[in-house]
Parts: structure tokens; sequence; C-alpha cells
């Protein structure tokens, strides 16, 4: 069976769910709608569309794609993958020229779930290189190894990132679906940005293993799409345990069927928070989209509670992130570094990586790597410093934040815009990011939705759904639920 006939039936079915989101390009529904695609075509097909976009690094050998038949609902469907997530038939890269031969000729567990559910690996998607850890002046989906990806609503505005090209590829239509990463904000922010869905799930969730780090205690994989039923489907498919990363203990005790549990009706009678304390970071046209979808969610049946005060921590847990993430980057990284093939990355360390950048000229033409080399100064986990960061940041994140709020206010979720409109990539525009609804779901490792929810001077902007520890199967529900009484709004352009 060609690709395209194996997933032409499931793609047709969840565009006809995605009424209300942007179109793709004409020809890119030719590989939804042909059934006469072969594999060969439809991979040409692909690159010709992503040529526009530049949101792809390579495509799997054309002997990989291959599927079992299986009963599940994820049999067929093509998938890409982040560019930080190892796969046996082609390198990871993390966007570094470091690893550019890192091909180490093993699947991240995550890969393993969706090759065994009967999902097509199609490819790696460009990602912001090392996912946007190396510099404070990083360039969302830019990386050395794939250039920059960008927006298909305005080349000239930011994907976001780090899952720039996972966002982008979805958008466009060269998958129904693409697995991200998220330390903070990395799947939620470009999702919300290019007009589609984006979850990332409660830590532990999902493993690790395999997959390029940041962070043991923020890290995580989740899915882009374009609906929530096929979010659903996808993390299926990948939650579970694994014995090579302990964060995953809880997970096959955890996990469900995620899609069985979506639920239309979810809004009835469910009291969501809104977190008006943030709006005030906001655009206008995203805070008036907003107030639409809150509009749309009372028609539906919720009960929109209003949450002024912030948690009494929250401006603060900025800096202790910063001293956890850069701190774990160490630890982490050198350990991921030591598990790959030394006659393939040559980069056996951190302080390896920020001695190659400073020697190759192609890594740092657009910005240097103050992150890296903080990150190279710190202590290690036994770090008194580290320690009361990572202690102060979860309990001003989880306890006395999202826990808090929803234990006072008797909530079930926690809703905001999840970023204003996609800005532009000139750091001198005034047009910068503007709010962010990323941080204590982050840094509390709690799951996060975005939704599409309308326009912000043509560009798409999202809405955030955050729930507490292991409530991953209620937010994709309430999600679902806000699909299908969101507010019509004009569909954004490519451009």
């Amino acid at each position: 069976m060609s690709v395209a006939n194996a997933s032409a039936a499931g793609q047709r079915e969840s565009l006809k769910e995605a009424e209300g989101l942007q179109e793709p390009p004409v020809n890119t529904q030719l590989v939804v709608r042909s059934e006469r695609l072969t594999s060969t075509e439809f991979l040409n097909l692909l690159r010709s569309v992503d040529e526009l976009h530049s949101s792809l690094i390579r495509l799997a050998p054309l002997g990989s794609l291959r599927f079992s038949s299986t009963d599940s609902p994820i049999s067929g469907m093509p998938v890409l993958l982040k560019d930080n997530i190892e796969t046996r038939d082609m390198p990871t890269t993390a966007g570094s020229l470091a690893l550019a031969d890192n091909a180490p000729g093993r699947d991240a567990p995550l890969v393993t779930r969706l090759r065994d559910a009967g999902a097509l690996i199609l490819g790696k998607t460009n990602l912001s290189e090392w996912a946007n850890i190396r510099s404070s002046e990083s360039i969302s989906g830019w990386s050395a190894v794939g250039g920059q990806t960008r927006n298909p609503y305005d080349g000239e505005r930011t994907p976001c990132g780090s899952s720039s090209g996972s966002a982008v590829a979805v958008a466009i239509g060269l998958a129904p679906a693409a697995i991200g990463t998220e330390t903070d904000g990395s799947i939620t922010c470009p999702a919300s940005v290019n007009g589609v869905v984006g979850f990332k799930p409660t830590v532990g969730l999902v493993s690790r293993t395999h997959v390029v780090p940041i962070s043991h205690s923020q890290d995580t994989a989740g899915p882009i799409t374009r609906t929530v039923e096929d979010a659903a489907i996808v993390l299926t498919a990948i939650a579970g345990s694994d014995p090579a990363d302990a964060a995953t203990a809880e997970a096959d005790a955890r996990k469900v069927d995620y899609r069985a549990a979506l639920d239309a009706g979810s809004l009835r009678s469910a009291r969501i928070g809104v977190m008006r304390f943030l709006l005030d970071g906001y655009s206008a046209e995203t805070r008036a989209a907003f107030e639409q979808s809150l509009t749309a969610l009372r028609a539906a049946g919720a009960e929109v509670v209003e949450v002024t005060e912030a948690p009494a921590d929250y401006r603060r847990i900025g800096g202790w992130e910063l001293t956890v993430l850069l701190t774990e980057l160490k630890h982490d990284l050198n350990a991921y570094l030591a598990s790959t093939d030394p006659a393939q990355v040559r980069t056996r360390t951190l302080a390896d990586v920020i001695a190659f950048n400073a020697a190759e000229p192609r890594e740092t033409v657009l910005f240097g790597q103050d992150l890296f080399e903080r990150a190279e100064k710190t202590s290690g986990l036994d770090d008194p410093a580290y320690v009361e960061a990572r202690s102060r940041s979860l309990k001003a994140a989880g306890e006395d934040g999202v826990d808090r709020m929803m234990r006072d206010h008797r909530l079930v979720a926690l809703i905001a815009p999840t970023t204003s409109r996609a800005w532009t990539n000139d750091p001198e525009d005034e047009d910068e990011m503007q709010g962010s609804a990323s941080r204590l779901a982050a840094v509390a490792g709690y799951p996060h939705l975005t939704v599409p929810m309308g326009l912000d001077r043509g560009m798409p902007v999202g809405l955030s759904f955050i729930g507490g520890k292991w409530e991953d199967a209620r937010i994709l529900s309430l999600g679902y639920a806000y699909e299908r009484v969101r507010p019509s709004t004009p569909r954004a352009s490519y451009r």
C-alpha cells in the first residue's frame, strides 16, 4: 500500500474536523486527497512544498517508510520528528554542526512506540539550534544545519521555537502530525503562531531517552497537529514508562486512551480560571480574540472565573528557572554526548561544543553562545544554589502556583492567550514578543495545550489550557470541546 493510500482517509477525516483552521496551500492538499501517489511521488511533493518554507532538514530514506498494519488509530499516519529526537535511519543534529554526523543507529523509545503503532516516520524537522539554549540572543527557527525556518503566514515574522519546523510542517500540510519538544514554550509557542494545535504533556508521561536534552526537570516531547483529536491519538501512542527514564515510572499507570477520553460536552459546568494577571502583557488584538473565546466558552456552559492575582513568587520564577536549566544543561548534555559514538561526535562535553562553535564561523555568524558559557561555569547538581532554585521554582509554579489557583477557585483548568502574534525577526523592531502563558506549566511540569483561537493583525494566535499534574486527558478534552465552539474568524492567508 502506498503512503498516500495508507493515510488518505485519516487525513481527510482530520481536515474535516479542523473547520475554522487556516487552509493549507492548494498543492499540499494533493497529498491528502490523491490516492494514486507512489511513496517516491509523495516524498517529492513534500520536498517541493517545503522549499517555500524551509521547515525540513531531511526526509527519511525511502526504504524505511514501511508500517505494520495495526488496529491503532495512528496506523499509516505520517509523522515528522524534531531533529533532536534520535532515529535509527537518520542523523540527529539538534541543528548543530557539532552533531552533523551523529547517527548512533538507535530509535528513541518514543519513536519505537510510534513505529510499533504503525506510524510512518517521514523525516526530521528543523529547530532552533540546541533548542534555543545556546544564546540569550538566539533566533527562533534558525540552526547552522537547517538554516532559517520561516513562518508561512509572513516570512519576515518568527515561526517561534524551538520546535519551529515541526509546527510549520504541520501548518503547511507536510504531515498531519509532528513531534516537538518543550522545556518552556517550545511546543506551545510555535504551534500558536503557526495556527496549529500543540500539546506539552505532564513531564514524565513521555520518555526523554535518546532525545538531546536541556533539563531533566522540564524537558518533554509532545504532539503538534491540526486538531486536538490527532494530538490525542499521537499522545496515546508515545506515552508510557521507560526504565531508562526515571521520571516516567508512573506513566504506564497514568496513561489512558486519550482519544477515547475526548468529550465534546466537557465544557458544560466546567469552572475555568482566566489568568487575568497575565493579560496586560499581550497585544490589544490578542486580548480581543481572547475575550471572544471567553464568550464562546460561556455559551458552551463553562463557568469562567477571574483569577486576578498572580502567585506570590511569580516574578521570581524566571530567575530560579534559569539557574535550574543552565545547571541541568551541563550535566544532562554531557551525559548525552558521552552516549554517542566518538567516531561520529568528537565533541564529548559541553566544553568541547563551546570550543567547536568558537572555531566554526558558520555557528556564530548570527549570535554567540553566552548561555552555553554560563552553563559550563555551573557547579553541578549538588550545588546548594541549584538545589534551592529547583525547590523554590517548583513550589512557586506548582504547589503555590497552578495547584493553589485551581484549589482556591475550584477550577478544572486555567486559560490565557498562548502568546501574541508572531513578532518580526528584526532585533531592532519594536514589534517584539508580547505575553506568554508557558512558564507556570513548564516549571511545574504540568500539561499545557494550545488551540487556535483567532487572528492578531492577520496572524494566528492560540488559546492555552493548563491543568494539574497527570490531568492530560481533561485538558485535551476541554480543548477538543473548545474547537467545536470557538468563534468564526477570517482565514489567515499564506504569503
